[in-house]
């Protein structure tokens, strides 16, 4: 249609009008530019400095030529960025935050100790005294546990710290071995106390060595390397891994002899030479005598013993022992004496122990009735007493036991003690027994035959005997008495039974 302006195609190609120019403009070069750039929104909204004015297009291009050059670059950059909105959809665009250099911020005290042992704490303090104060930088990491596993190996010391970056920093820390001359005086310093090298010889390292200064870090001793870009050093990378030995010589102490050049086998068997040096004789010293292995284990037959000693009749008297104030009781000491001997005569003629299985009070009471006398003298009343508080009971109890013991010995002490329920027969032959010699009917209660008056009693032992008891009337304090028979009338024999 004459004069109407053409209307703007999409099409990627335009054909100019005949007689326009076929370079490109200014606009047009522009337009180019910044499709191919990759597109930045902080830049497109705020250009780092004044945009130059677009040169107003060449009189050759017509209105509709500069629209198609626009709707192109438009759409050149929604396929470069297809997420990018239109220019009315979009926000104000955000400046991004300064970024400031990452440093390093100052590492806090450790909240519990880098060391437990005295090994440990001596390594940290030699460290220290020796090293720069920039060494105290790392006190931070080692107690956070940044540092990894350490590999100590002689004269070196390895691991990896974690700090600012994914990528941990390798750290080492190399530490000079000793010389032969070095170790010598080491070991010769611990084979001066026997128990510094009895230590040793177990498999501890004791902390007095410490003093010795041989395997503690001296001036000069650490070197540290790092693959930081800290030009100090030591970095804090290294010292970390320093403070961080100290936890590695709290487990294994023995760790300080691998990084000085000796392993744990190397010095327990120079140990064990020099121990066994020290106990040989001087040079210049007569041998000692002593007879060859080969002599001594020779098979060779032995003579005959010679044939035992007569056993005398009965045991002899002790000696007389003197009194002293101060000096134990010279009658208790006779007693013991006596006892001792025939027990050993007992041992020798019959080759059995008579006091094989008997209690402490079972022995006690055949100690105090085997003296002579009855009921307690001036003589027999401390050792009494002293029996009676040693086996727990009282005096009156032993003086029973003991009258029990003279009647009719383990066995009298054992129906006096322990009552029991015999079975028919013996025991029920007893009462008629005791009828036909005109005695009253006694009462029977377990292995108890009792006088109707209450004043005798006959007991039924386990060895089938039977054993008379007396006590006042209408009291229950039954006290042995007599000798023990087979027969109950004969038991009673020399007693009171009238009525």
């Amino acid at each position: 249609m004459t004069g109407t302006a053409p209307l703007p195609t999409d099409e990627p190609t335009g054909r100019a009008p005949a007689g326009a120019s076929r370079r490109p403009s200014e606009a047009a070069r522009q337009a180019l530019r910044t499709a191919r750039r990759p597109r930045n929104p902080v830049e497109d909204e705020h250009p780092p400095g004044p945009a130059p004015a677009p040169a107003p297009p060449e009189p050759a291009d017509r209105p509709g030529d500069v629209a198609r050059r626009a709707l192109r670059t438009a759409r050149a950059r929604r396929i470069a960025d297809p997420t990018a909105a239109a220019p009315a959809e979009r926000g104000p665009a955000l400046r991004p935050a300064p970024v400031e250099s990452p440093e390093p911020a100052a590492a806090p005290e450790p909240t519990v100790p880098l060391a437990r042992t005295r090994w440990g704490t001596e390594w940290i303090r030699a460290m220290e005294d020796h090293g720069p104060e920039r060494l105290l930088r790392g006190r931070g990491p080692a107690a956070g546990g940044r540092v990894g596993t350490i590999a100590a190996t002689p004269g070196r010391l390895l691991a990896y710290v974690q700090d600012d970056r994914p990528r941990p920093y390798r750290a080492q820390l190399e530490l000079g071995t000793l010389t032969d001359e070095e170790w010598d005086a080491f070991l010769d310093a611990a084979a001066e106390h026997p128990g510094h090298l009895a230590a040793l010889l177990d498999g501890e390292l004791p902390p007095a060595l410490a003093d010795c200064g041989a395997l503690l870090p001296g001036p000069g001793d650490l070197t540290a390397s790092c693959g930081c870009s800290d030009p100090d050093r030591p970095c804090r990378h290294a010292a970390a891994l320093g403070y961080a030995t100290a936890r590695l010589v709290d487990t294994d102490p023995f760790v300080l002899l691998r990084l000085r050049g000796r392993s744990e086998d190397e010095l327990l068997t120079a140990l064990s030479r020099r121990a066994a040096r020290s106990g040989r004789p001087p040079a210049g010293a007569p041998p000692l005598p002593g007879v060859r292995a080969r002599t001594a284990f020779a098979v060779r037959t032995l003579p005959a013993l010679p044939p035992p000693l007569p056993v005398p009749g009965h045991p002899e008297a002790p000696p007389a022992y003197p009194a002293h104030p101060d000096g134990p009781d010279p009658y208790a000491l006779d007693q013991l004496a006596s006892d001792a001997a025939a027990r050993a005569h007992a041992l020798l003629t019959t080759g059995l122990d008579p006091l094989a299985g008997l209690t402490p009070w079972q022995d006690a009471v055949r100690w105090a009735a085997a003296r002579p006398g009855s009921g307690l003298t001036a003589t027999t009343r401390t050792p009494y007493a002293a029996l009676a508080a040693a086996t727990g009971r009282t005096t009156t109890d032993l003086r029973r036991a003991v009258a029990a013991w003279r009647q009719g010995g383990a066995a009298g002490l054992t129906v006096l003690e322990e009552p029991w329920d015999p079975p028919a027969g013996r025991f029920d032959r007893a009462r008629p027994a005791l009828l036909a010699v005109g005695l009253p009917p006694f009462r029977p209660v377990r292995n108890h035959l009792t006088h109707p008056r209450g004043h005798r009693q006959l007991r039924l032992g386990r060895d089938a005997l039977w054993y008379a008891y007396e006590s006042e009337p209408g009291h229950d304090d039954w006290w042995p008495r007599g000798t023990p028979a087979t027969d109950p009338v004969s038991a009673l024999t020399g007693l009171d039974t009238t009525d």
